[in-house]
């Protein structure tokens, strides 16, 4: 049987696979796709398997989020930060930042009132929710950066 913890992992290492492409991962780690997908797959069978760290950093690398690293870091309750080099920091300022995440949290709102409608969230509404809190996530990151930018 598996962990809340175990389960919060593969999702995000799966999250971790498809932001990069599954072809593109295989080559970029060297892996097959049928290991990769091992890696987060929810069979019994598959339980105690996860993906190796060089493997996670190469494919965050090639990432538009850092997903495990991300989990990894809730887990603990620590909040992730980038240097200016990283690409989440786009051009724009805070202004542009509060009106991006005051639509995100529009849409994730917008999303959970559809979702909960019937009293239950399935499996898709909660995929579609968890893609709507990754946004809000990004966007409070690059907050974040500019607001560090200004305060220098």
């Amino acid at each position: 049987m598996t962990s809340k913890v175990d389960n919060y992992l593969k999702k995000h290492t799966e999250a971790l696979v498809k932001d990069v492409g599954i072809e593109a991962a295989a080559g970029l780690c060297g892996k097959s796709k049928a290991t990769l997908g091992r890696y987060y797959s929810a069979d019994a069978e598959h339980a105690d398997r996860f993906m190796p760290i060089d493997v996670v950093a190469a494919l965050e690398a090639a990432a538009r989020f850092p997903h495990v690293t991300a989990a990894l870091a809730d887990l603990r309750g620590i909040t992730l930060s980038y240097d200016q080099e990283r690409k989440n920091s786009g051009p724009g300022g805070v202004n542009s930042d509060v009106v991006a995440l005051s639509q995100r949290f529009a849409m994730l709102m917008a999303e959970y009132n559809q979702s909960i409608q019937d009293g239950r969230i399935t499996i898709n509404e909660a995929k579609r929710l968890l893609n709507e809190t990754l946004a809000i996530q990004k966007v409070l990151i690059d907050m974040k950066l500019h607001l560090e930018d200004e305060a220098r």
